[in-house]
């Protein structure tokens, strides 16, 4: 078994539980409110542009000239992504420039966590930590590419995300990541599994604050 399939195992229940959330059940279905995907759109604008500064940031530190391009050409990728399929989701909706919405409690507790892992961590520690946004996005499109949804909106958003395309970007990352499990030490390979699980969490936080539609308290 490999250090991915380990990891997945590791998340397997989460997943379960982001697959049966009413937002991505409604997202298939077409009974999610706009409102809610509206806040998932503008927050995910916030949230890719904290995850693309973490992949510059694994960049950075990657123990290969190939993986420094292929996360280099990720963080860009996640910024062009922000620029042109969320500008034009958001026009289809009405939606109000992000610049206008404040950043939401889950979105700045997941940002940070991502910053703070890679800067802080190991290239293997920040591995773990982006890996769930690549790795359960891809399953999520996969499993509801086969029904679509009959809202042509969240149609679009579930063929960019189960497309071959987004998959093959996640076979790379999960090639890096079975070959950079071997190599560690218990204790590193320990927090790796760590900060894979506590961000798998913060995938079915982020959906959950999009349904919920969540404001700051105070």
């Amino acid at each position: 078994m490999g250090f991915s399939d380990e990891l997945w195992d590791a998340g397997a229940g989460i997943y379960d539980a982001v697959r049966a959330h009413p937002f991505l059940t409604g997202l298939s279905d077409g009974t999610l409110p706009h409102a809610a995907f509206r806040h998932f759109v503008v927050q995910d604008a916030h949230y890719l542009r904290g995850y693309a500064r973490a992949l510059a940031v694994l960049a950075a530190r990657a123990p290969t000239e190939a993986d420094t391009v292929m996360f280099a050409q990720h963080a860009a990728g996640a910024i062009a992504a922000e620029q042109e399929m969320h500008a034009e989701l958001a026009d289809a909706l009405g939606t109000a420039s992000d610049a206008d919405v404040p950043v939401a409690p889950t979105t700045t507790a997941y940002t940070s966590y991502l910053l703070a892992t890679c800067h802080g961590g190991s290239f293997a520690e920040g591995l773990g930590a982006v890996l769930p946004c690549y790795w359960i996005y891809a399953r999520v499109g996969e499993a509801l590419l086969a029904d679509s949804s009959p809202d042509p909106l969240y149609a679009r958003w579930i063929a960019m995300y189960g497309g071959d395309e987004f998959q093959a970007v996640v076979d790379a990352v999960l090639a890096v990541t079975d070959r950079v499990g071997p190599t560690l030490g218990d204790s590193e390979h320990e927090r790796v599994r760590e900060h894979y699980v506590t961000t798998c969490r913060y995938e079915w936080m982020f959906w959950d604050a999009a349904w919920r539609q969540e404001q700051w308290p105070v």
